[in-house]
């Protein structure tokens, strides 16, 4: 390693950490993953990828466990409150020209795939362990662990998400999640008739998508305009989206309405934003993934960047002269694309939440997956 580092720990093991492990590891670098919950458990329904997160499955070796769990398909269908097609948004194919532009899978199912092969690789897992405190000085990072236990690292990853302890620790004063105004219901349905690639129905206040998971199975989700972020008793889930799902004239939308039911495994989450300024290190310190550009997921690029960034880190402190050399390569490719997904996310939330212009969202969403498909 030209950066001069030979011991890592990274701290959380969601899709960013998992990632980072991963690649360091292959690296040649003795890598530590520490992830607070002792059955590692990955919560939600369906998460959307596009073809630069298939891109680096495929960089990973696991494309095809990806295919064998998810499902893949080419564009997006923005349409209108009925089943009207306003308009086909391409979605390149950038993985190869065999994969399609995007796809979809179950969380739960890539974050199996994700730890398996962690797990397949040298990373030491240390599960039911978090940090409580980090001493650096001028040859490394001193840590101390939940359980009392001491490491000695070369350097630090915080990759443990949206509310961050590392970023805590480490950026005192760095910006707080912010909630946008919008939450999103989602649910895992079969796939209904008629939707064949990922589309989205705009209503006047209501936006309902709808992506494949597996060959027979889609994933939902409405986003609802909220002005506070008040509790949602889960007993209520189902009655409360079958009514917002009902606001829509599309026959498609009404039909799952209708047969929407608790086995459906209904989700709702507030929607949170945050996104912190340069720099993203301290020291031998630094923050990935929602850590330190967290997203509303209005361009389904959230899990995205978060694993670029474990790439991008990874593929730096190979080549880097040293280690602050690296971090700062790291941060100069990463900031801008990173900064993109989440002012253009949170355009595209105040667009859907103030009536604003169908026009410029599509032409939002459009640069966005156009700008996503570029090198990182």
């Amino acid at each position: 390693m030209n950066s001069g580092i030979q011991k890592v720990l990274v701290i959380g093991g969601g899709f960013a950490g998992m990632t980072a492990a991963l690649q360091l590891s292959r690296n040649d670098l003795s890598v530590d993953l520490v992830e607070i919950d002792p059955q590692w458990r990955s919560y939600g329904a369906g998460i959307s990828l596009h073809g630069s997160t298939l891109r680096v499955l495929k960089q990973l070796g696991l494309i095809e466990r990806f295919l064998e769990e998810g499902y893949a398909t080419d564009g997006v269908q923005m349409r209108g409150p009925d089943d009207s097609v306003i308009v086909n948004l391409p979605t390149p194919r950038v993985a190869g020209p065999e994969l399609p532009g995007g796809g979809a899978i179950m969380r739960p199912a890539l974050a199996k795939i994700l730890s398996e092969a962690v797990r397949a690789s040298s990373t030491n897992v240390r599960l039911g362990l978090t940090f409580t405190d980090l001493r650096e000085d001028a040859d490394g990072v001193s840590v101390t662990f939940s359980n009392g236990s001491e490491g000695r690292y070369d350097a630090v990853v915080g990759a443990d998400g949206l509310y961050s302890a590392v970023r805590a620790k480490v950026f005192p004063d760095a910006p707080k999640p912010r909630f946008i105004g919008q939450s999103v219901w989602r649910a895992v349905l079969p796939k209904p008739e008629g939707v064949d690639t990922v589309s989205m129905w705009m209503g006047p206040k209501l936006k309902v998508g709808m992506n494949r998971v597996t060959e027979d199975t889609v994933y939902l989700f409405l986003t609802e305009d909220r002005a506070t972020n008040d509790f949602v008793a889960p007993e209520t889930f189902v009655p409360r989206l079958r009514a917002l799902l009902e606001s829509f004239p599309s026959p498609i939308i009404r039909k799952v309405a209708s047969e929407l039911s608790s086995e459906h495994q209904i989700v709702y989450r507030p929607l949170e934003q945050m996104l912190m300024p340069r720099p993203w290190s301290s020291g031998r310190v630094v923050l990935i993934g929602d850590a330190v550009h967290a997203t509303t997921p209005h361009l389904a690029a959230g899990a995205c960047i978060g694993i670029e960034d474990a790439m991008v880190l990874a593929e730096e402190l190979a080549v880097g002269t040293d280690l602050k050399a690296a971090l700062a390569a790291f941060e100069e490719r990463r900031y801008d694309r990173c900064r993109m997904v989440v002012e253009n996310s949170g355009r595209l939330a105040d667009i859907e939440i103030h009536g604003g212009s169908r026009e410029e969202h599509a032409s939002i969403m459009q640069d966005s997956m156009r700008t996503l498909a570029g090198a990182i």
